[in-house]
């Protein structure tokens, strides 16, 4: 794609396989977020990794180079925090299968974790899954509490390989309860949907860019964004290739997108 001026104002970019892999950086992401902002480009992330806080992605781009503000940042945890507020205004009591980050997050919307009397029942990723928490959760639901996912990974890579990930959690619920779950992040369009609310750019002039086909990419078409796969994490160029709809770009990784695109 060989463009004589950038045609995106803003990129929502996903964060593990695309900027960092095994807590790693992909190239220099210091040296690339300090083009794109020279260049006048508005930016956010969106993760589906529910596990930790807004202020911690903060902190951990920061660690590499990388300035971002808690605004510019939308993870699973934080979009189902923000859909459980639209229903609920008041707060309430939830039930969490997930880890102390998706826990945070609830809690700072005004939403307690316990099993008494529980708005929805919230699954997504946990390292601590065991059978009582399947079976509360398995309780609850078949009483009738919404089942609520934050993101549907089933698995996701680690450095001894593909490991179970947040749909794998659900899985188990939705065999014990015959309940599919709502779901919250990609490939849903929400996390892309919150974004651009606040980049207030179109989603013909935004690029969505990841390395999840089944999310990343999904996820940014069906929020009606321009799509970039970058092949630095789990999709393949030949999985990129057969993909429909068609992608508008397949790169190597973050440095060969900027190359390819003229800021």
């Amino acid at each position: 794609m060989n463009n004589t001026h950038n045609p995106y104002t803003a990129m929502i970019f996903d964060m593990d396989g695309v900027i960092w892999r095994n807590n790693q950086p992909i190239g220099n992401p210091a040296e690339i977020f300090k083009t794109l902002h020279n260049a006048g480009v508005k930016v956010a992330f969106a993760t589906n990794n529910s596990t930790k806080t807004v202020g911690q992605y903060v902190s951990t781009l920061a660690n590499i180079g990388v300035t971002a503000s808690p605004d510019q940042i939308y993870t699973s945890a934080r979009a189902t925090a923000q859909y459980l507020k639209e229903h609920h205004p008041q707060g309430g009591n939830v039930y969490v299968v997930g880890m102390p980050g998706l826990i945070e997050t609830l809690a700072n919307y005004g939403f307690t974790h316990t099993p008494d009397a529980p708005l929805a029942v919230v699954v997504g990723m946990d390292t601590t899954l065991n059978y009582e928490k399947i079976k509360i959760a398995t309780l609850l639901i078949r009483q009738g509490v919404p089942f609520i996912g934050t993101n549907p990974d089933k698995t996701f890579p680690a450095p001894e390989g593909l490991v179970p990930g947040a749909g794998s959690m659900l899985a188990a619920v939705q065999a014990a309860t015959d309940v599919e779950p709502y779901i919250i992040g990609k490939p849903k369009p929400v996390l892309f949907e919150q974004a651009l609310a606040h980049l207030q750019t179109a989603p013909e002039e935004t690029l969505v860019i990841g390395d999840r086909l089944e999310t990343d990419i999904a996820g940014g078409q069906a929020a009606g964004c321009k799509s970039a796969l970058v092949l630095s994490g789990v999709s393949t160029l030949e999985m990129g290739q057969n993909w429909q709809p068609k992608i508008d770009i397949i790169a190597d990784d973050l440095a060969d997108l900027l190359e390819r695109i003229t800021l």
